[in-house]
């Protein structure tokens, strides 16, 4: 069965798991294809909301009367729609790999294809809704429900295999990421984070 655009939005949002199952046979053009056209509703609607919130932000501390400060706001427009989409297209073919490894570790043997399409019409929550100040952090809880039922579907996994795919696909980089980042804390100078002054003037000596 092909299903329009529309029909697979309201599926991924309201009915994942007979969406995906209806998907099942679509080829990783025709994912792709859905991805492009919500990507650049996404990138369209957040380009709008950066150049409103820059505009605000760029008024209130006198920034347009600096160079290029009356521009500010289509700039912050463009910049955001440009890394949108090609942030989106890169990301989602480097997740797409990354999550295949754990979901072939856990027992799905249907193709990395079947992986990418789950991440792909998985975002669907966070490419429709992420835009939206407050409802992107829900919108981005659904689309990893959805992505799992995804995993789930079109890998003939059980949901626990599907949910520790998922799962550890997304601790890992969490916790290099944490490690990198408190070493680069440590390798600080110390008087990037001066404490209480404790010299030779303390108390009146």
């Amino acid at each position: 069965m092909v299903l329009s655009i529309v029909e697979r939005i309201k599926g991924f949002l309201f009915s994942p798991s007979d969406t995906f199952d209806a998907s099942r046979e679509d080829s990783l053009g025709d994912a792709f294809k859905y991805f492009v056209v919500i990507l650049a509703i996404y990138a369209v609607l957040s380009a709008i909301i950066a150049a409103v919130a820059f505009s605000m932000i760029a008024g209130m501390f006198g920034v347009p009367q600096m160079p290029f400060g009356a521009a500010a706001g289509p700039l912050a427009a463009v910049g955001v729609f440009i890394a949108a989409l090609i942030g989106g297209i890169i990301g989602i073919f480097i997740g797409g790999v990354w999550l295949h490894i754990w979901v072939y570790l856990v027992g799905g043997r249907n193709g990395m294809g079947q992986t990418i399409k789950a991440v792909i019409y998985g975002m669907t929550p966070s490419l429709i809704l992420g835009w939206i100040p407050i409802v992107g952090f829900i919108a981005g809880i659904w689309a990893l429900i959805v992505e799992i039922i995804g995993v789930r579907q079109l890998h003939d996994l059980t949901t626990g295999k599907a949910v520790l795919a998922v799962i550890i696909a997304i601790v890992i980089p969490a916790i290099i990421i944490g490690i990198l980042v408190a070493a680069f804390i440590a390798m600080m100078p110390g008087q990037m984070f001066p404490g209480p002054s404790m010299g030779p003037g303390f108390g009146g000596f």
